[in-house]
């Protein structure tokens, strides 16, 4: 039997082999049985890395890793991964195929929501000058400072400042108007907190016009509904970033950076493949084809009928519920953002019951494990990632769980 020195040594003599003793080659190596479990297509991999999967019930939490991409889209990234194609090409082509198909002057398919701000934010800064471009994140003679609401900053704002820029923090139009200055780039927009501060989107886009300042909205996580990937370029954002992995169901590690041509194409100077500060933001060609294949099934989907399903599946899980002595349960939807049927579960903490975090912690233990939102001051489900059917495992599930915790 071959061993690994030996392989080794044959396959650095096989580009000099004639076909059929290449051939012969590699199919020896092949019958050798250690290679057998690396090449089977059997291999269950989280499992032999003692990983359980889960049901879940909770949303596209990156942590969750996400969404489930459709039969389709794992097709796309199989396929266009088995040829070579030039990545600056790929870039603009697919770019402008999305540009069309939302109805802007520009696109940039992006590692994640977080990768589009920051090449957003950089090209914002450096504009097309490529001197600029490898200055970053040294700002030293650029507009480097972006305006935002108080109630919006936070951990997604390191997008911004890993680039280089510095956050000028304010509440209210009037703070607004000081803030503005010779060195403003930019002011940013996160759209989940739009009912938190007390200028919302519109307000915050007039403001922007108001100074001649570019706006920018963060969405990752505002699909549903469909009408966001339009509304926020109509109303007026100069850029607007979604995430590719969440209710749009593409890769988890790509996004959408849409807007204004001039600022897509700056960004796309500030992005891989280019040796600049956005290197390491690399989208390569499976998952930009992925994202664009995601986008194209997302737009011509029946989103009435997967509404419906969505209600049925939660009203299912609801009843389940409402059997169990001391529940109260009602459904609601989200104001902004994840704005799908949820289903919102609460009991006495007291007497002796389980808490939340308990339940929580019994149904990701137990079989099949399930995953609900992350929440320790009540109990909620979601039924948008789960895939059709599972709802009556888990409604079994929840209801036996929850019996249980309060017995």
């Amino acid at each position: 039997m071959i061993d690994r020195r030996e392989l080794l040594r044959v396959l650095g003599g096989i580009p000099f082999l004639g076909g059929m003793a290449s051939t012969a080659v590699m199919g020896s190596i092949v019958e050798q049985s250690w290679l057998r479990p690396i090449i089977g297509r059997e291999r269950d991999l989280f499992k032999e890395l003692g990983l359980r999967t889960f049901i879940n019930c909770a949303g596209p939490f990156t942590s969750m890793t996400g969404c489930l991409m459709p039969d389709e889209v794992l097709d796309a990234i199989k396929r266009t991964g088995q040829d070579y194609v030039d990545l600056n090409a790929l870039h603009d082509r697919v770019g402008e195929r999305i540009a069309k198909l939302l109805e802007c002057e520009g696109a940039v398919v992006s590692s994640g929501c977080f990768g589009a701000m920051s090449i957003g934010v950089a090209g914002v800064m450096t504009g097309t000058d490529r001197e600029k471009i490898q200055q970053l994140p040294n700002t030293e003679g650029m507009k480097d400072e972006i305006i935002v609401q108080e109630s919006h900053a936070g951990g997604y704002s390191h997008a911004l400042t890993n680039i280089g820029a510095k956050l000028v923090t304010v509440k209210t139009a009037a703070d607004v108007d000081l803030a503005v200055n010779d060195k403003t780039a930019m002011m940013w927009f996160l759209n989940k907190a739009n009912n938190k501060g007390e200028l919302d989107d519109k307000a915050w886009v007039a403001l922007g016009e108001k100074h001649n300042i570019p706006t920018f909205n963060d969405c990752a996580s505002d699909i549903p509904p469909l009408d966001n990937l339009f509304r926020f370029t109509r109303m007026g954002f100069d850029l607007v970033a979604f995430s590719g992995g969440k209710g749009l169901r593409g890769p988890q590690s790509a996004g959408l950076l849409l807007g204004k041509k001039k600022y897509t194409d700056a960004a796309r100077l500030n992005a891989p493949p280019s040796v600049n500060i956005g290197r390491g933001m690399k989208v390569n060609k499976e998952e930009i084809i992925g994202m664009l294949i995601a986008l194209e099934i997302y737009l011509a989907k029946d989103h009435g009928e997967e509404w419906k399903m969505w209600e049925a599946q939660i009203a299912l899980i609801k009843e389940a519920v409402d059997s169990v002595d001391g529940i109260t349960s009602e459904v609601y939807l989200p104001e902004i953002a994840n704005e799908v049927p949820t289903l919102l579960v609460t009991w006495d903490q007291e007497g002796g019951h389980a808490t939340y975090a308990e339940v929580r912690k019994k149904l990701r233990m137990g079989h099949p494990a399930i995953e609900i939102w992350p929440h320790d001051t009540d109990m909620q489900i979601t039924t948008w990632m789960m895939e059709p059917g599972q709802e009556r495992a888990v409604a079994y599930r929840v209801k036996e769980v929850l019996a249980e915790a309060l017995s």
